[in-house]
C-alpha cells in the first residue's frame, strides 16, 4: 500500500500553534481546514442556529398548534440507527412539552423504506396513539410523494424532517425541514437526520420562550438529549463538521455525566464499556451496530423502545437482548461477506466499481457487505438480495469511496436508463435502491460504464492519507489525551502519522494480532497490528497512530499499526 501525506495550509498551522495548539496537532487540525482554535470548541454556545433552516417556522407552528389542541402526533421513523435515535428523541422531546405522541416505523422486509400509503394505513389504526391529526417523519420523507398525497388524502398534515438529498420535486408537505432541499440557507448540509429534529425542538423551544416561557417545553433541557443526537450522527457517518462536532462532544458529555438514554448506558455495559470514559469511537463500533443490528434482523422499535425507557432494569435487559441479535447479525454477516469474496474473487485494476447479488442473502445486511467490499476492494460496491416481500425484486445497498457521489451516480443511471432503477435514494457516500432481479445484471454494467465515464481515475489507486511523518519522541501522554478527548470521525479523521522503524521483535498474540517492539533512534516503542499476522520486514515504514495502552494501572504510549506501507 502507498502511503500518502494530506496536504497542509503552513499557514494556518502557525496560526494555530501561535494561538496556544499543541504544534503537532496544529498541523493535524490545518489539513482538517480548521482555521481557528475556535473551529475545534466543543462548547453549544458555537452552534448554528435554528432560524436559518426553511421551513422550521411553519414546522414550528404545526407542532405548538398540536400540543395546544391535544392533538396525537404520530412520529414516523426509519429502521437504522440514525431513524431510531431520531424517533427516541421526538418522542422525548415533544412528550416532555405535553404532546400527545406515539411513534411507528416501517418494518424493513415487508414494508420497505419511508413514508409510504401503507405507513399511513397503519398509522390511521395506531395501536396506542388512535388516528393521529399530524405525522412528524424523521430521518425520511423527502421522497415519500405517494405517502404524503395519501396522508393529505386522509385528512392527515404531514411534517418532513430529513437529511437525505431530494430529487426534482419535493413532496406536497404541510412543512419541509430539510438543510439539502433547495434554497435552504442553512449553513451546515451534513446534518443527521436525528440533528434535524433536535434543531426542530430547538425552534420548538425558543418560540415557546418568547410566547409562554412558564410552558413545559420552554422550560425543555435539550442537553438532556443530545447523547441521542450524538449517536445517530456518528453511526449515521454523516460528515462531523465544526458544527456537528459540537452536537457530538456535548452529547458525550451528557452521557459521561449518567445523565440522557439509560438505553445508551446499558448498550455501553453490555459491550463491557465504561460509559464514564465513553467515546465516539464507541458510538459508531459499539452503541450503533446494536441499535442497527434490531432493524437488520428483526425489528427496530426494540432498539427504539431501549433509548426510550428510563428503568435501567429494562434497558438492561433490551441491551442484552440487542446485544444477542448483533451476535447474530455478525455471523449471517461472515458468512455472507465469504460469499461475496468468492464471486469476486479478484478485481482486474481497470475495474471502476463492484456490484454482486446472492438470492439467498438477507436483504438487511446487504448494506454492510457493500461496506466491506468497498473496503477491501478500494471501489464503490453494490450488494443486492432478493427482496422478501417479492421474489421478483431486489433490494440493493451501496458505499462508495471519496470523490464519487453515490446518489449523484445512481440519478445519472436512472435518466440514461429510464425503468432500470424502481427506487433509489441516498447521500454521497452511502445509497439503497430496488430494481427487478432482471435488471441487476444490466445495473452493474450501466454503473462500471458511468463511473469509468465520470470518475478521475486517480481515486482508484490503492493509498493511505496520513499527515505525514513524525517521530514517535514528539508524542507523549497528555499529547494523546487531548488527541482522544477531540471528536473524530467522518470528514474529521484521527490523525495518522508515517515513520520508517526498526522491527526489534514481533509475534502473534490472540492468534490474530501482531504484537511488535519497534525502534527510532534510540528509542524503542510498544505496537501492535490489529488482524495482521504477516511479519514485518526488519526495516519497514508504518502509518501508526498513538494509543494509550493500561496495563495493571501502568499507562504508557503505544502506536497502533494501520498500514505497512509497499
Amino acid at each position: 500500500m502507498r502511503i500518502s501525506e494530506r496536504s497542509v495550509a503552513p499557514d494556518r498551522a502557525r496560526r494555530l500553534e501561535a494561538a496556544g495548539v499543541h504544534p503537532v496537532l496544529a498541523r493535524v487540525f490545518a489539513a482538517r481546514g480548521v482555521e481557528h482554535p475556535s473551529d475545534i470548541g466543543h462548547s453549544l454556545e458555537g452552534l448554528i442556529p435554528p432560524d436559518s433552516l426553511s421551513g422550521v417556522d411553519r414546522a414550528v407552528e404545526l407542532i405548538i398548534n398540536a400540543i395546544r389542541l391535544q392533538q396525537a402526533i404520530c412520529v414516523v421513523g426509519d429502521y437504522d440507527c440514525d431513524g431510531a435515535t431520531a424517533s427516541a428523541l421526538a418522542v422525548r422531546g415533544l412528550r416532555a412539552m405535553g404532546a400527545r405522541v406515539d411513534y411507528l416505523v416501517p418494518n424493513r422486509l415487508t414494508h420497505g423504506y419511508g413514508l409510504s400509503p401503507p405507513v399511513v394505513a397503519m398509522a390511521l389504526e395506531h395501536p396506542r396513539l388512535g388516528r393521529p391529526d399530524l405525522l412528524i417523519t424523521v430521518d425520511n420523507g423527502i421522497a415519500s410523494h405517494d405517502g404524503i398525497a395519501a396522508a393529505n388524502a386522509a385528512g392527515l398534515r404531514v411534517l418532513v424532517t430529513d437529511h437525505h438529498l431530494p430529487g426534482e420535486e419535493l413532496p406536497a408537505a404541510s412543512a419541509i425541514v430539510n438543510p439539502n432541499q433547495p434554497g435552504c440557507r442553512f449553513p451546515s448540509k451534513n446534518l443527521a437526520g436525528v440533528g434535524v429534529m433536535f434543531y426542530v425542538l430547538a425552534a420548538v423551544r425558543a418560540h415557546l420562550r418568547q410566547i409562554d416561557p412558564e410552558a413545559a417545553g420552554a422550560r425543555l433541557n435539550l442537553s438532556r438529549l443530545l447523547d441521542l443526537v450524538a449517536l445517530g450522527s456518528v453511526a449515521d457517518l454523516v460528515k462531523l463538521d465544526e458544527n456537528n462536532r459540537r452536537l457530538v462532544a456535548a452529547g458525550l458529555r451528557t452521557i459521561r455525566s449518567g445523565q440522557g438514554s439509560a438505553g445508551i448506558r446499558a448498550l455501553l455495559t453490555e459491550a463491557g464499556r465504561d460509559w464514564r470514559e465513553v467515546s465516539s469511537t464507541d458510538l459508531g463500533f459499539v452503541v450503533g451496530p446494536r441499535v442497527n443490528a434490531a432493524g437488520r434482523l428483526a425489528d427496530i422499535t426494540l432498539g427504539i423502545a431501549c433509548l426510550l425507557t428510563e428503568d435501567p432494569d429494562e434497558a438492561a435487559t433490551l441491551a442484552a437482548e440487542l446485544d444477542r441479535i448483533n451476535r447474530e447479525r455478525r455471523s449471517i454477516e461472515t458468512t455472507m461477506r465469504e460469499q461475496a469474496i468468492a464471486f469476486l474473487e479478484e478485481v482486474p485494476p481497470a475495474r471502476c466499481s463492484v456490484s454482486v447479488h446472492h438470492p439467498e442473502w438477507h436483504e438487511g445486511v446487504v448494506g454492510l457487505i457493500a461496506s466491506r467490499l468497498k473496503t477491501r476492494f478500494a471501489r464503490p460496491a453494490f450488494a443486492f438480495a432478493s427482496a422478501a416481500s417479492d421474489p421478483n425484486m431486489a433490494k440493493g445497498s451501496g458505499r462508495s469511496i471519496p470523490g464519487i457521489h453515490l446518489r449523484d451516480t445512481l440519478d445519472l443511471m436512472a435518466r440514461r436508463a429510464p425503468g432500470l432503477i424502481e427506487r433509489f435514494g441516498g447521500h454521497a457516500m452511502a445509497a439503497g435502491l430496488s430494481l427487478p432481479i432482471a435488471h441487476v445484471p444490466r445495473f452493474g454494467a450501466l454503473l462500471e460504464a458511468v463511473i469509468a465515464e465520470t470518475a478521475d481515475p486517480g481515486l482508484f489507486s490503492e493509498s493511505l492519507l496520513t499527515d505525514g511523518e513524525l517521530d514517535p519522541s514528539q508524542v507523549d501522554l497528555p499529547l494523546v489525551e487531548t488527541i482522544d478527548a477531540q471528536v473524530w470521525g467522518q470528514g474529521f479523521p484521527p490523525p495518522l502519522f508515517r515513520h520508517e522503524f526498526r522491527v526489534l521483535k514481533q509475534r502473534l498474540v490472540g492468534e490474530q494480532h501482531l504484537k511488535i517492539e519497534l525502534a527510532s533512534g534510540r528509542r524503542r516503542y510498544e505496537a501492535i497490528a490489529f488482524g495482521r499476522t504477516e511479519p514485518l520486514p526488519e526495516r519497514t515504514v508504518l502509518a501508526w497512530r498513538p494509543a494509550i495502552n493500561e496495563y495493571r494501572g501502568l499507562r504508557s504510549l503505544q502506536l497502533v499499526i494501520e498500514a505497512v506501507e509497499g
